[in-house]
């Protein structure tokens, strides 16, 4: 036999094997992804734009349309085919397992997004540790996030570093307690700790409507707070007489000398 006719013959043979793949690799499943490696399935548009100032414009623009609506603050989209499940950035709406106007703010976010085609812009933060996308939302021209804690329906909570609209979520919230919408009708019959603020700034020992995060202090004397869905959130409990404070966000909690769980 030719020698000079073997070797590319084993050659082709060996590439058309390399090309081979097992069946089903590249099947994309019809479940609610927890990897942020699958958001370039996301439709991405530079044209697009938003209403939100503070949104940062290095990061793409993507768009989606919402196909079910989870609660005040979480949604799932649909792009494709393929499912995504969104946190929405810089606020935090009540949990629907009892909390005042959770209901409320479920229903609020349903007219504002769902079965709509949306804008989700990032922050420095791709998801949270649940594997959810954290984004701005956009729909219709309106700012989503800042719409509901406008409307009173959500709080403004700080978790940094995703802190580009911090600013404008204050100012959102502040109209609302201003104008007692939502939450903050709620809350006028609740008063801080004396001496604190109506934000609970240096911690209140009771807790106002929609002031969620505990200041703990450790057996050794360490202030911790911990944040709704934190591992030791539900088992921790605020003993005042101890110096143990309630804040209503993130910030004011960190002012006060407290830091966040690392779980």
């Amino acid at each position: 036999m030719n020698r000079n006719r073997v070797i590319p013959i084993a050659l082709i043979i060996f590439l058309l094997g390399a090309g081979c793949h097992p069946a089903g690799t590249a099947r994309v499943t019809a479940t609610i992804h927890e990897t942020a490696s699958i958001t370039p399935s996301l439709a991405r548009s530079a044209a697009v734009t938003v209403a939100g100032g503070c949104v940062p414009d290095r990061f793409p623009r993507e768009e989606a349309t919402v196909r079910k609506v989870v609660d005040g603050d979480t949604i799932e989209v649909d792009e494709g085919g393929v499912p995504f499940r969104v946190r929405y950035i810089g606020m935090d709406a009540p949990e629907l397992a009892g909390e005042p106007m959770a209901a409320e703010s479920l229903e609020a976010n349903r007219r504002l997004v769902e079965g709509k085609r949306i804008v989700m812009v990032r922050d420095l933060s791709e998801a949270d540790r649940y594997g959810r996308l954290l984004r701005f939302v956009f729909s219709g021209g309106i700012f989503i996030n800042s719409e509901l804690v406008r409307l009173g329906l959500a709080r403004a909570t700080a978790y940094p570093p995703d802190v580009s609209c911090a600013e404008e979520f204050r100012s959102a919230e502040s109209e609302a307690r201003a104008a007692r919408r939502g939450l903050w009708g709620i809350a006028v019959s609740l008063t801080p700790a004396a001496g604190n603020s109506e934000d609970c700034a240096e911690g209140c020992t009771t807790p106002p409507a929609g002031c969620r995060i505990k200041g703990n202090i450790s057996a050794g004397g360490e202030k911790i707070y911990h944040v709704p869905g934190g591992k030791y959130y539900d088992q921790t409990v605020i003993e005042p007489g101890k110096g143990e404070r309630w804040f209503c966000n993130e910030a004011e909690a960190a002012a006060a000398g407290w830091r966040r769980s690392k779980q």
